[in-house]
């Protein structure tokens, strides 16, 4: 029996987790891997950019688990998102994983600055963004308490 399926209890309870990517094909790949890992397709909602996902989180029921964010995105990319995240007191408390091809120090040091929970950079394959996805959700179900505030 592997980690994710000692999780599984607590990956069953996790409420949703939204994936913010303006590239489609990322989004899907994303979503496809947090499958592969046991998370249910209810469980995974999306949003295609800042504004998109600002629109959703202030005017819809439940808030998510967490959040995996692009950094580059049209319209309000993901250092704004996180900005205003972190301003907004009905939203700071959720935790905000920067997910993003770039790995420049300037960009990891400004996301954690802006408050990201932590910056991971994509893989190139789909096997290493299972195994990304699958470390996250270990990391989130195992020895964290998220809050269940909605």
């Amino acid at each position: 029996m592997n980690s994710l399926e000692i999780n599984q209890k607590k990956i069953s309870e996790l409420n949703f987790i939204y994936i913010v990517d303006d590239d489609e094909d990322d989004r899907e790949l994303i979503t496809d891997a947090l499958i592969d890992s046991n998370l249910l397709q209810t469980q995974i909602r999306t949003a295609v950019d800042g504004v998109d996902l600002m629109e959703q989180l202030t005017t819809t029921g439940p808030l998510p688990s967490f959040i995996i964010l692009d950094l580059n995105m049209p319209r309000m990319g993901g250092r704004e998102v996180l900005a205003a995240i972190r301003e907004n007191t009905d939203l700071k408390h959720i935790p905000v994983i920067m997910f993003s091809t770039s790995d420049t120090d300037v960009d990891v040091k400004d996301c954690y600055d802006l408050g990201c929970n932590t910056y991971m950079t994509k893989p190139c394959d789909y096997l290493s963004l299972t195994d990304a996805m699958q470390v996250i959700l270990l990391y989130w179900t195992g020895n964290s308490t998220l809050l269940t505030v909605q």
